[in-house]
């Protein structure tokens, strides 16, 4: 059984930063890729970004590349997801998804472990 909790969330300023930790219980977890989705009020769940299990070449949606930065610690079973620059568009629960493969995805479908997410809020 896989177990995933986030941790980090918050109120930040626009043009702030910060940094959300996503702790995987289970096992193999270098088997996985590991993703973060977020959901603003109103609007679908989307994806952001995502890390094969070897935490090489990251994939990221458009709307963050370059402002967001996912990575893996293999030894500590968590992934984390750098964001700076942050925008009141990026208001939304950040939550951080699993599946056991190396082959990118970018739906909600695909992923069958998830966090319970955590709030993430830019405002002034």
């Amino acid at each position: 059984q896989v177990q995933l909790v986030e941790s980090g969330g918050g109120l930040v300023e626009p043009g702030g930063s910060m940094r959300l930790s996503c702790q995987f219980s289970g096992r193999y977890f270098s088997d996985y890729t590991m993703a973060w989705f977020r959901q603003a009020p109103g609007k679908e769940r989307e994806f952001v970004a995502a890390v094969r299990g070897g935490g090489f070449s990251p994939y990221y949606s458009d709307s963050v590349k370059d402002r967001f930065t996912i990575s893996r610690d293999n030894t500590k079973n968590t992934c984390d997801l750098q964001t700076d620059n942050l925008k009141p568009e990026d208001t939304a629960v950040y939550t951080c998804a699993a599946k056991r493969s190396w082959l990118y995805s970018v739906k909600t479908a695909d992923y069958p472990d998830w966090g319970q997410g955590t709030q993430v809020t830019v405002s002034s």
